[in-house]
């Protein structure tokens, strides 16, 4: 294997998703932030969620949220669904792990809050069923995907698909909009 080769063939793909996100997101990325800041301002909270490389990223922009982005600022309420251990696994053992965020959704989510669904593939149960719980619950039930978007069409609505079927691919362009979106939220509440 030429090591040449193969980053030059990363940096390819990654720049081709790269275009082809910044058209596919700009929308559904503008309806979102509408979502997020009118939620914020009306005391509402955004919950993030996925599994996985997207547990990692729901942890990553709940905390450039609640803490800072690029500036010391107030706190914006915002919360992953995937960090408290005791809950995660006794709602796993005791419910099913497809009933991870729907369980917590319906203690913690309130209407007019955001929940946004993270899923490379849009097939994840506990995803779609978190998403499913929001939206009966009165929330805003978002999401970003990637590839067809999966079982997230129809029912997260806005969407962020992210047109690539290459994991690596969709996970990077996903922290990527997902730091923009934070960045965005301190912008239009006044914060940056």
């Amino acid at each position: 294997m030429n090591i040449a080769d193969f980053l030059a063939a990363e940096f390819d793909e990654h720049d081709a998703v790269v275009r082809a996100t910044r058209g596919a997101v700009a929308e559904p990325f503008e309806r979102l932030l509408a979502a997020c800041t009118g939620s914020l301002r009306a005391g509402g909270k955004i919950l993030f969620f996925g599994n996985g490389g997207s547990a990692a990223d729901a942890q990553h922009l709940a905390t450039e949220l609640a803490v800072r982005y690029k500036k010391d600022r107030n706190a914006i309420a915002a919360l992953a669904l995937t960090t408290d251990t005791s809950a995660l696994t006794a709602i796993g053992n005791d419910f099913g792990f497809e009933h991870l965020f729907a369980r917590q959704i319906e203690a913690l989510g309130r209407a007019g809050d955001v929940a946004i669904g993270i899923s490379t593939s849009g097939r994840s149960a506990n995803v779609i069923n978190g998403l499913k719980t929001a939206k009966a619950n009165g929330l805003t039930a978002a999401a970003l995907g990637g590839g067809d978007g999966g079982d997230l069409v129809g029912l997260a609505d806005p969407l962020l698909i992210i047109p690539s079927t290459t994991t690596a691919r969709i996970q990077e362009m996903h922290i990527a909009v997902g730091q923009m979106l934070c960045g965005a939220i301190e912008l239009e509440l006044g914060l940056a």
